[in-house]
Formats: C-alpha cells, sequence, structure tokens
C-alpha cells in the first residue's frame, strides 16, 4: 500500500518578466476555453425535451411523494443519482465526495428558479442512517418502489446481472462494477403543470460538479491520480481520511459491502 503523495517539481524557473509573459499567452488559451465552454452551455440548453410520462412516486420520511412535488414550487428540478443500493453499509464514496458540495449551494440555486434533490435506490432508512452520518441537510430520497433509476440509468435492472456489456451513458459499454451507477438528470415543468425530462449526465459528465476537484485543477500537483488504477481511488468519505489513510494505486473501484438484504414492503417495482 502507498499513499498519493508524489514530490513536487518545478518544469521551470525563470526571471518574473518571462513569467508574466508565459501567465499572459496561456491567458490567452483559458480565455478561449471560456468561450468554448459558454458556447457549449448554450448548446445544451438548445437541446429538444422529452415529456415524462410515468408518474414516478420516491419515498421520504414522512411519506411518498411524486417528481412534481421535487420541483417545490419552482420550474427547473435537478436530480442528483447518488451511487447507495439497498442493503449497501454506506454510500459511494465518490457520490459522497461530489455531495459534500450541495449544502452550500442549494439556497443559491432556489434562488434562480432550481431546486436540487438527491434520489438513491435504497429504502430512505438506510438514506437516513447514512446522512445522518455525514452531517448532510440536503433533500435526499428513495426511489426504491419506482422505476426511476432504472429509466435515468442509475441502477442496472436484475437481467442486466451478469450481461457483459451494460447500457450506460447512451451507449454500450463492460460491465460496471457495481449494481449502482452516477449520474445527474435535470426537468423542467411549465405552467400546466406538464414535466420534461431535459438532459442527464453521466461519467465524465459529472466531473465539473466536484469543486474540489477545479480548486486541484489550479495547483502544481494538479489531481495526482495518474499512477492510480481508479483516479478516484484516493477519495474516503470524509469522515474516514484520518483512519490510517492510505491509497492502493492497482486498487479500481470497488461497491461498498452490502450489509443487509432491504425489504420494499414485500412488493417489488417491477411487480
Amino acid at each position: 500500500m502507498a499513499t498519493t503523495a508524489t514530490e513536487i517539481k518545478s518544469p521551470k524557473v525563470v526571471s518574473h518578466d518571462e513569467w508574466i509573459a508565459a501567465r499572459k499567452e496561456f491567458l490567452k488559451k483559458e480565455k478561449e476555453f471560456t468561450c468554448q465552454r459558454d458556447e457549449l452551455s448554450r448548446l445544451r440548453r438548445a437541446l429538444p425535451w422529452e415529456k415524462v410520462e410515468k408518474n414516478y412516486k420516491f419515498q421520504t420520511t414522512s411519506g411518498n411523494v411524486s417528481l412534481s412535488d421535487l420541483f417545490g414550487g419552482r420550474s427547473q428540478l435537478i436530480i442528483y443519482h447518488f451511487m447507495f443500493g439497498p442493503g449497501w453499509k454506506e454510500g459511494c464514496p465518490s457520490c459522497s465526495y461530489i455531495s459534500d458540495h450541495f449544502d452550500g449551494m442549494t439556497i443559491h440555486l432556489a434562488n434562480r428558479d432550481v431546486t436540487l434533490a438527491v434520489v438513491s435506490h435504497a429504502p430512505i432508512s438506510e438514506i437516513e442512517t447514512f446522512k445522518h452520518r455525514m452531517g448532510w441537510k440536503f433533500r435526499w430520497l428513495s426511489s426504491n418502489s419506482s422505476d426511476f433509476n432504472f429509466d435515468y440509468q442509475a441502477s442496472l435492472k436484475p437481467e442486466d446481472a451478469g450481461q457483459k456489456k451494460i447500457y450506460y451513458n447512451y451507449e454500450l459499454i463492460p460491465q460496471f462494477p457495481s449494481e449502482e451507477l452516477p449520474g445527474l438528470s435535470v426537468f423542467a415543468k411549465d405552467a400546466s403543470g406538464t414535466i420534461f425530462h431535459t438532459y442527464s449526465t453521466y461519467a465524465r459528465g459529472l466531473d465539473i460538479l466536484v469543486g474540489a476537484y477545479n480548486f486541484l485543477d489550479l495547483v502544481p500537483k494538479g489531481r495526482d491520480e495518474s499512477g492510480l488504477k481508479h483516479t478516484m481511488a484516493w477519495v474516503r468519505h470524509h469522515d474516514k481520511y484520518d483512519q490510517g489513510y492510505v491509497v492502493d494505486p492497482n486498487q479500481g473501484y470497488v461497491q461498498p459491502e452490502v450489509v443487509k438484504i432491504a425489504t420494499t414492503g414485500g412488493k417489488c417495482c417491477h411487480d
């Protein structure tokens, strides 16, 4: 086992004038990238929508709610698909890394007509236990009694088990080492109450959500992940970094341990 600490090295040390010249040259590329990102965002907003036909239900601590209820009086809804399956001991470390960013932004999103919610396949009782451990306040619901996770590529269907390839991120990929998958979906609701699916993103499309990564990209070592088989193998739940923190560079993604078989009230969501 080895830590991810690598020696910090300077590519070149120059005079102040040379540093300014190099920085200004790179600034041109940064501005070009900013303009490209603005154009990509414009094209994303121009994508066609699809009407949501199913009446999805979600479990909360106070009963079931509908997809429409999740908007909370706003016209735009973002749902983060958090990898947390029925019976798991804890939520996915990588999804937890992303979710550590959520609480501070919800008030700002709400004042731009956007509601943020998190949805997982685990029963609500298991979600609440882990949420309390992590100290999070954002709204987190269970899709355990509906097809929501299956329809939005966030959970493998039972028939996918053992298949060499699965459908994820709009294509067939080699079997993923987990029955749950990460993603983000966006919905809009018009004045009549009709709900539309406007966008979903998966895999590296979620990278932009990780504010900590954006900070790491600014420092000399960057993300310091090049020697890791699974780039996020270094990530821990935020309450575990002091528990003998070491990283195995050859470790792939490992699904959290399943400690019990969760129940769904005796009825499968496919019945």
